[in-house]
């Protein structure tokens, strides 16, 4: 078979099947190259607050690799999370295409994220010069692919490790794992200029302008149903804070949470805006966007809110509040006293003390100084 006269420029732009512009052939002569540099693939599969998560690092690895082009793989239900987003180049639903796809290509870089065995599988199954994170030995066993990411790797082999002594926040924890320097970059997630359109224009038709709006997110992933307060915490809170006249309130969430939030909104005391909950991921997000101040647990939500640049909340029971990072911009309600916690459990055999000592007058408190704040 005789070899292929063409060249095949390295450039970003060229796809093989069609011009890059109209009436331009660019294999023999590319008139504006732009290279791929270096070649990384992030694999970063599972939950979608961790995934929000690991946009932090990627102002690092551009720092690291400012010549590159970043390929993302991910979850269906993850994928909207990337949308707009200006350091990814291209971003793949995980899927026997897309896995395919990827295992033809060659990579400079891998950075495997998840500990989880079918993640860890395909990374083995790519061509990458160096690998960062985690894979699979012979035996199906999860194993770090690097030095750097043992401490990662034994925060989740060691309860002691994990509860009681680490203080790192967990995108300090990924990116050192990642060989990267961690330097506090922010979560990523861009809206579109259509959806601060509808942003603007909704706050507009259901909200004032001269008052502080007050997010609460209700619920939290169905894995960890013990994350919540209860509705009647809930409801002790709104009605405490619907006494301010410069707040007013919004209920967010998504699908999980419709008849919980549907119940709040029927039994709060006066007037709140329960936003909806089922027109996807990107309309949540802009609900979100339209408060000031979020109230949360530890949860996708929480994870929006911080990404979102809002004023946070955040109550601690079963989850560990040291990896959680506000970025200055809130406060955090860990429950003292109590051995058991943190413990990642998704059942409680002690009737979820921790959600009961939430300190609500503290939020109560924190919000009303919150909106003096800015106020005056």
């Amino acid at each position: 078979m005789a070899k292929s006269n063409i060249k095949i420029p390295d450039c970003i732009n060229f796809n093989g099947y069609k011009p890059c512009y109209p009436y331009t052939v660019c294999y023999d002569e590319c008139k504006n190259p732009q290279p791929f540099g270096t070649r990384i693939l992030i694999i970063c599969l599972e939950a979608m607050g961790a995934v929000l998560q690991t946009t932090a690092m990627l102002a690092a690895i551009k720092r690291k690799y400012p010549q590159s082009h970043i390929t993302w793989i991910t979850l269906k239900n993850a994928i909207r999370l990337l949308d707009n987003n200006p350091l990814i180049n291209s971003a793949l639903v995980w899927n026997s295409d897309s896995q395919l796809i990827l295992q033809q290509m060659k990579f400079d870089i891998l950075f495997s994220v998840d500990k989880t065995k079918h993640s860890c599988a395909f990374a083995n199954t790519i061509t990458a010069n160096k690998k960062f994170g985690f894979g699979l030995n012979g035996n199906g066993v999860i194993i770090p692919f690097n030095k750097e990411a043992e401490y990662l790797y034994r925060l989740g082999l060691d309860d002691q490790l994990k509860f009681k002594e680490n203080k790192k926040y967990g995108t300090e924890i990924l990116q050192e794992a990642m060989d990267l320097k961690f330097e506090r970059d922010p979560y990523i997630l861009q809206l579109s200029d259509a959806e601060k359109k509808y942003c603007d224009q909704y706050k507009s038709e259901n909200l004032s302008k001269n008052k502080l709006t007050v997010g609460f997110n209700t619920g939290c992933s169905i894995l960890f149903p013990n994350k919540k307060m209860t509705i009647e915490q809930h409801l002790y809170l709104i009605n405490s804070l619907s006494k301010n006249d410069d707040l007013q309130i919004v209920l967010v969430g998504g699908p999980e949470d419709t008849d919980r939030n549907n119940i709040i909104s029927e039994r709060a005391d006066k007037k709140i805006l329960n936003t909806p909950t089922t027109n996807g991921i990107r309309k949540g997000i802009c609900y979100e966007n339209i408060c000031d101040l979020i109230i949360t647990g530890d949860s996708f939500g929480m994870h929006i809110a911080i990404a979102l640049q809002k004023y946070v909340i955040v109550w601690f029971g079963l989850s560990c509040s040291s990896e959680i990072d506000l970025y200055d911009n809130g406060i955090k309600l860990i429950p003292t006293g109590l051995e058991c916690s943190p413990c990642w459990k998704k059942e409680c055999p002690y009737d979820l003390e921790c959600i009961q000592l939430i300190d609500l007058d503290k939020i109560i408190l924190e919000v009303n100084n919150y909106a003096k704040k800015i106020k005056n």
